[in-house]
């Protein structure tokens, strides 16, 4: 009993350990990089920390993603609506045309112009796959398995741990 009390305290540790390790680059700015260099930013720093775990050893770390970086734009819209009448020989027939159209709002920069950049969505993780020293241990495997799933939030079904 007095075990597992400590082993949840390594775990709590370890848990705070990582959220203000990664807490200010988990979701670094993705400008200037393409999703191969953020996947390849990220595997290393979560291999740095999975070796720190006590048990887990040398790893290596695999990470895919659902999809690469969105990029959301400033807009402006325009609409306007026209009516027409027409008349013929039993009345009038009234006739209303609405158009909307958007634009993306351009910036001029050194460069030419641009696209005004509101935000950017950075990629969601699909799967990660780790395979480390002390992967065949299920106390390992769970510390591990549970600090991915913090530092990435994402469920554990999408987590594999191994030797």
């Amino acid at each position: 009993m007095i075990g597992l009390v400590t082993a949840a305290g390594m775990l709590g540790v370890v848990l705070i350990a990582l959220s203000g390790f990664l807490s200010h680059d988990s979701a670094p700015a993705v400008s200037g990089m393409t999703t191969q260099q953020y996947v390849e930013q990220l595997e290393e720093k979560l291999c740095r920390v999975i070796s720190r775990i006590d048990g887990a050893g040398e790893c290596s770390v695999m990470i895919t993603l659902e999809n690469g970086v969105e990029y959301l734009y400033a807009t402006e819209g325009k609409t306007g609506s026209s009516r027409a009448e027409k008349s013929n020989g039993s009345g009038s027939d009234l006739t209303q045309a609405d158009t909307s159209q958007d634009s993306v709002i351009l910036i001029d920069t050194g460069n030419g112009k641009q696209g005004l950049l509101v935000t950017e969505i950075q990629p969601t993780v699909k799967g990660v796959v780790v395979v480390c020293a002390g992967g065949d241990r299920p106390a390992v495997q769970q510390r591990v398995t549970q600090a991915v799933t913090t530092v990435l939030h994402i469920s554990s079904s999408r987590v594999c741990v191994t030797k």
